[in-house]
């Protein structure tokens, strides 16, 4: 697994790289390092950062980072290369490019002497000679899409100045990526701990405090974190177009000194809390936060960001309400959702928001992100299919993206016409189910509708299944645009949906779901048969003398359009597979493949990664307290559930991946 892991980080990481240069015109290693350097910034492990790319005379430089807080003086080189994993990056091969970067350091006044004094070189030669008199340390950085073959080489020194070595491998890199998307607790200090208010609560697993932060800690934390501060809300960002968010911005730009007084604040949670206490013992002031998250306010955090880095405003003057709930891990997924729901909102919040954090919605976000849908029309471009779990995750996404350069690539890859939201999916998915009087009842009762099926069987969302979702949605819109194409009118959305149930009938769920996927396109004679079949649905579900809108809700509808008397014209059969697709098998049967692979690992092997988990620190602690569950529940010849075996053997998967060794382990515990 973790192998095809990385073959499938190596091939998206690549193709972004050739896409993003084609469509910046730039080249491929400095395309390559801005896109790690971004990344890296957005984990905080670097800031400041800039591009500058210099080679002569046995040193070799891509960038530079100088941190406002003057903590070092980084500098960056990279190793890009369109090759296969097979191609190891050496030992000896990363030490020669670690010394051509470390030259720099030493002939960086006679390349200043060599540059334009408005050229990025020049600017970096004297932010680095700028710098040197005062840094602390000088941390040098590799990237490579390669995997490494050897460890970066140990401290060194300059000038009496500490220097460590970097070593972003692809490897390394494909952890941070997976690492971000698993949610690393956000962690916050506070230099001059913030005051706060404590409310008494007899709940065993919150508690809830106030607190007043200031706008510039809310936008430089957004700055910093981005959206993952607000994965746990129900909704990203969803800019400044409505007249809400315009005038969290008129009030910022306008009169500052009012904004708390006329802004809601925001709602948030964390894990764990720091407090500074009086002398009975109550919290009196917030010291730092752990796994912090904006669960209501997501608007105002990033307008305040908005206002902050677009628009130049200080926002020192800016206060913002915060009130903060201390949850214990395990019930996050119970309580967060209910916070939102029960929480003043700016914006309207629906039925669809509420479950944008449900297991099903994460998976299938986090699953659909990793798929390239193949190049249509003879082309090389490969694309992506990008699923809005939380409302506005588009729109956001693209406002990343702030040069004309960087929105056309972000469209080339990623095309408006090929979004799709949670309504849409359920949209999608009872069209082809045969379902089309719940898609007809509207976007909430239909996705409430799919929700319900949903939790009674739980559908494994993988590889397979967001194929063939997504092959569903393209025959969908191939019947949209064949319901248009007969005049449906204002009925369209009906006919369509009813269009697909009957096609999806008729066919015995035999229509090739993985060949739509692969071609991207529905087949001519798909596209016939929907032509062929369009009028005869409309002549039902547009009966003269009925309601249509009520009329296509009804059950009865549907049996009358299932009787349609309407065989497969023989071109489409001729492609017909032999078995009905489903398009994912229900949870129950593969809870049963997990419960007998969670039985053949010991109780000893289980228990041991929850104490490498406890030593090292690598999992979440809901995750080691499961492990240790599992490893406890066998001992005792007690069985697990379907969902924990399942969360048991990620659990597992993870731990190997970060470097729990078995035989190791569970020698130390022997001993």
């Amino acid at each position: 697994m973790a192998d095809r892991d990385l073959t499938e980080f190596s091939r998206t990481l690549n193709a972004d790289i050739q896409a993003s240069a084609d469509a910046e015109d730039g080249s491929i290693p400095n395309t390559f390092m801005r896109r790690v350097l971004d990344d890296l910034e957005q984990a905080g492990v670097v800031s400041d950062t800039a591009l500058a790319y210099y080679t002569a005379h046995g040193l070799e430089i891509y960038g530079y980072g100088l941190p406002q807080d003057g903590s070092s003086l980084d500098l960056y080189t990279a190793d890009f290369r369109l090759t296969q994993l097979d191609d190891k990056l050496t030992k000896a091969e990363s030490e020669k490019l670690f010394r051509r970067l470390a030259a720099f350091l030493r002939k960086c006044g006679n390349v200043r002497l060599s540059q334009e004094d408005t050229s990025d070189v020049y600017d970096m030669c004297v932010g680095v000679e700028k710098a040197l008199p005062t840094v602390p340390k000088i941390r040098l950085f590799l990237f490579s899409n390669r995997v490494s073959t050897a460890a970066a080489p140990p401290a060194t020194e300059f000038n009496g100045i500490s220097i460590t070595h970097e070593l972003w491998d692809l490897t390394r890199l494909h952890r941070q990526a997976t690492s971000g998307n698993v949610g690393d607790p956000i962690k916050v200090s506070f230099d001059e701990a913030l005051p706060c208010l404590a409310a008494h609560s007899d709940e065993p697993n919150y508690s809830v405090v106030l607190a007043v932060v200031s706008g510039k800690q809310l936008a430089e934390l957004y700055e910093e974190h981005r959206t993952r501060l607000l994965e746990l809300n129900v909704r990203s960002f969803l800019q400044t177009r409505g007249a809400v968010n315009r005038g969290i911005r008129d009030t910022l730009l306008h009169a500052p000194g009012r904004f708390l007084a006329y802004n809601n604040g925001v709602t948030a949670t964390a894990s764990h809390v720091e407090f500074v206490r009086n002398i009975q013992g109550d919290p009196v002031a917030i010291k730092s936060l752990t796994g912090l998250q904006i669960v209501n306010g997501g608007q105002t955090t990033a307008s305040l960001h908005h206002v902050m880095t677009r628009d130049k405003k200080d926002l020192s003057g800016v206060h913002v309400q915060m009130k903060l709930t201390i949850v214990d891990p395990e019930h996050l997924a119970e309580i967060v959702p209910k916070i939102s729901r029960y929480s003043n909102t700016q914006n309207k919040v629906t039925l669809v928001d509420f479950s944008s954090n449900h297991e099903f919605h994460v998976d299938f976000e986090r699953i659909s992100r990793t798929l390239w849908a193949p190049p249509v029309d003879g082309g090389s471009q490969e694309t992506r299919w990008f699923y809005e779990r939380a409302r506005g995750q588009y729109t956001d996404e693209s406002a990343k993206h702030r040069t004309p350069a960087t929105q056309r690539k972000f469209k080339l890859i990623t095309p408006t016409r090929q979004k799709f939201s949670k309504a849409d999916l359920a949209k999608f998915v009872h069209s082809w189910e045969q379902l089309p009087y719940w898609v007809s009842r509207g976007a909430q009762k239909n996705f409430a509708e799919f929700m319900i099926r949903t939790e009674r069987s739980m559908p494994v969302v993988d590889v397979q299944y967001c194929k063939r979702v997504i092959a569903t949605a393209i025959l969908f819109k191939a019947a949209d645009k064949v319901a248009q194409s007969h005049a449906a009118g204002s009925h369209k959305a009906l006919i369509t949906t009813y269009l697909v149930a009957r096609l999806s009938l008729a066919a015995s769920k035999r229509i090739d779901l993985d060949q739509i996927w692969h071609k991207q396109d529905v087949s001519d004679a798909v596209r016939e048969a929907l032509d062929e079949l369009c009028p005869r649905i409309m002549a039902t579900v547009i009966a003269p003398g009925k309601h249509v809108s009520e009329w296509a809700k009804r059950p009865d509808c549907w049996d009358a359009v299932s009787r349609i008397p309407w065989g497969v014209p023989d071109a489409l059969a001729a492609e017909l597979v032999d078995e009905p697709i489903e398009i994912a098998r229900p949870e129950a049967e593969v809870s049963v493949e997990a419960l007998e692979a969670v039985e053949l690992v010991s109780s000893e092997e289980w228990k041991a990664i929850a104490e490498w988990a406890r030593e090292t620190g690598n999992l979440k602690s809901s995750d080691r307290q499961l492990a240790d569950r599992v490893g406890q529940r066998t001992e005792q010849g007690k069985t697990v559930t379907g969902e924990q075996a399942r969360q048991a053997l990620r659990i597992r998967e993870e731990a190997l991946r970060f470097g729990f060794h078995p035989a190791d382990q569970l020698d130390a515990v022997d001993d």
